[in-house]
C-alpha cells in the first residue's frame, strides 16, 4: 500500500549513502532513516488530496533526538498520484500476485470496512528538506495512534503528524522542483 514510501527511501538509501549515514541513530526501537549531524527520515507524499498530513515517526524518538542534537530533519518529497481505477484492477492483480489476501484483509472484510484505493503511479515534483526544532515542529504538528492498541493488545507507540500546510518558513531548508 505505502510503495512510494518505501521506493523514495530506496532512491534516498541509493543516493545519499556517500553523504549520509543510513540508517540513522536508534532511540529504543525507533531507527531514523539516515543521520548526519542530525537525524533524517525520509517521507513521501502526494501532492493531489485532501489530506495535507505526513505520519512522520515515533514521538518520544523524535523528542530525544531534537534534544540531543537541537533539530530533527526530514527529506520530504511530493508528487501527484494516480490511483487504481473503479473496477480495482490493480487491486485484483496485486491479490493475484500475493495469491490471495492477508490476514490483515480478511480482519478489514469481516469489520466491513472498504479497501482503501492503491496507489499505481507517483511522478515526483519536488523534493524538501525540512529542518525543525523543537518550536518549529510545534507550529505545524499533531498526533497519531494516541490510544491505538495493536494485534496483540499492546498499546502502540505515538506518532508525531506534520501538515505540510503550516511547515514555518523557517523550517525550510532547500527546496528542489523537478
Amino acid at each position: 500500500m505505502e510503495w512510494m514510501g518505501f521506493y523514495f527511501e530506496f532512491l534516498c538509501q541509493k543516493y545519499f549513502t556517500k553523504i549520509i549515514q543510513i540508517p540513522g541513530k536508534k532511540y529504543g526501537r525507533t531507527e531514523f532513516d539516515a543521520f548526519c549531524e542530525i537525524s533524517w527520515d525520509f517521507k513521501s507524499h502526494a501532492a493531489n488530496t485532501t489530506n495535507h498530513t505526513v505520519i512522520t515517526n515515533d514521538m518520544e524518538a523524535i523528542i530525544n533526538t531534537i534534544n540531543e542534537f537541537g533539530y530533527y530533519g526530514i527529506i520530504l518529497a511530493i508528487g501527484e498520484v494516480e490511483y487504481n481505477d473503479e473496477e480495482r484492477t490493480f487491486k485484483k492483480w496485486h491479490d493475484e500476485l500475493k495469491e490471495g489476501i492477508s490476514k490483515y484483509e480478511v480482519n478489514r472484510i469481516n469489520r466491513g470496512a472498504m479497501s482503501r484505493r492503491r496507489k499505481t503511479e507517483f511522478v515526483l515534483s519536488e523534493i524538501h528538506f525540512l529542518c525543525f526544532d523543537s518550536d518549529t515542529l510545534h507550529e505545524c504538528s499533531g498526533t497519531f495512534q494516541k490510544g491505538f492498541r495493536n494485534a496483540d493488545g499492546s498499546p502502540r507507540r505515538e506518532k508525531i503528524t506534520v501538515n505540510i500546510r503550516k511547515i514555518p518558513d523557517a523550517a525550510l531548508v532547500a527546496t528542489q522542483i523537478f
